[in-house]
């Protein structure tokens, strides 16, 4: 799409394709198409107005209901914060005193609108003049226009001193590719301007992917990893005076399609771990009941902190799969109860499976050079009986637990 495709969308002309598209969208694309122009609407305009359907569609898992009036670009709404993620980020910000936000490198606005909905006066920085028109006509679709405006520019050039805070979430994608960007110093913004961000601005935040190097992380500041219903979504850089902790696990919940708790509070529920990230767990041997850590608390260096918590030991010392010999609820570990644990052998394996008669197995490793789907094969399982198998190491030693889940 480019900006006159962009402009149609907007005309009543654009808003009644969107809703034909919308009515249409989910099915066949050529068919859709088809649909379309069979209305008499031109080819750009039934093309650009099905995209926008489509696109909406996939973005209701990431914004709920607000996506439906979003205007969206593949690469942002990739690239684009989770709504629960930020409301979350939103009211950490508002909750330290920042009242107004500079969003440098905004994309498409999502968290640009949450902090706009948490009453956080933001100015948005956007160097894509097609995207930075989007995100304009999303705060304008929300309602927040008075509170997030979008300026098309250079967000190294952004006066930092007219704002209380910055969000600065760098491009990690090639523009015309798509591709993953994995140095830093190639983001857009480049990593030293955005670290520097934090000596002139006493509350930043500092968008980064989860794989980000420990290394990286600026001496002072808080990492914070985060999952969403078990799925490792992002890491954030809190700075300056918004850092806490040196390293933060944060899980959320997305799946029932509002990011604020029923009672009003306009708090978003989450569970947290903290720690130094430094700790290391004691090592002991392979006991009744595993635990597989959340990825965020893994990813946070925090699995010593929740090993404390559950009376809990590693079989090894590289392996995040913890041990102990009750279960203990907790929302930042898995539980599966042991009932084997086998040197990796497939004869072996397999004619234990044979005779507990199990048809059906899920399969989870860490330090494991097996392939889980190849392994499913080479089992050649029968029966009616479902198990867990872990393959892992216990004590440098390539092992296969076979577990079945705690309730």
């Amino acid at each position: 799409m480019d900006l006159d495709q962009f402009a149609a969308l907007r005309t009543p002309e654009g808003s009644a394709a969107l809703a034909a598209a919308a009515r249409v969208a989910g099915g066949d694309p050529l068919t859709a198409a088809a649909a379309l122009r069979s209305t008499g609407l031109p080819a750009d305009l039934a093309s650009a107005a099905l995209t926008q359907a489509e696109l909406r569609r996939r973005a209701v898992g990431k914004f709920g209901p607000a996506a439906t009036g979003m205007f969206l670009t593949r690469a942002g709404l990739e690239q684009a914060t989770r709504g629960v993620v930020a409301a979350r980020r939103a009211e950490r910000l508002r909750a330290a005193g920042v009242r107004v936000l500079a969003d440098l490198g905004c994309g498409l606005g999502a968290d640009a609108l949450a902090a706009a909905r948490a009453g956080i006066r933001v100015y948005g920085v956007e160097a894509d003049p097609l995207t930075a028109a989007m995100a304009a006509a999303n705060a304008e679709a929300a309602g927040l226009a008075e509170l997030f405006t979008v300026e098309c520019g250079d967000a190294t050039a952004f006066d930092v001193d007219r704002v209380d805070g910055v969000f600065c979430d760098p491009a990690r994608r090639k523009a015309g590719t798509g591709r993953r960007i994995f140095d830093p110093n190639a983001y857009s913004p480049p990593w030293d301007f955005v670290v520097g961000l934090a000596e002139r601005v006493p509350h930043t935040v500092v968008k980064v992917a989860p794989g980000i190097d420990h290394a990286l992380v600026p001496a002072g500041a808080e990492a914070e990893w985060v999952s969403v219903d078990g799925d490792l979504v992002e890491a954030a850089l809190w700075c300056g005076e918004l850092a806490q902790v040196p390293r933060r696990a944060t899980l959320l919940r997305g799946k029932e399609g509002s990011p604020v708790d029923a009672s009003g509070s306009g708090r978003v529920p989450c569970r947290q771990v903290t720690g130094s990230g430094d700790a290391e767990a004691p090592v002991g041997p392979a006991r009744r009941f595993l635990y597989d850590p959340d990825p965020a608390v893994v990813r946070a260096h925090l699995v010593a902190e929740l090993a404390e918590t559950l009376g809990a030991t590693l079989a090894d010392p590289s392996i995040a799969y913890l041990y102990a010999d009750a279960p203990t609820p907790t929302p930042f570990a898995r539980c599966l109860e042991v009932t084997d644990v086998l040197p990796f052998s497939l004869k072996r394996l397999r004619a234990l499976l044979r005779e507990r008669r199990v048809g059906r197995v899920e399969i989870l490793k860490r330090g494991s050079a097996l392939e889980p789907e190849k392994l499913r094969r080479d089992l050649r399982l029968t029966g009616d009986q479902a198990a867990s198998l872990v393959l892992t190491r216990v004590a440098g030693a390539p092992t296969v637990l076979v577990c079945r889940p705690v309730g």
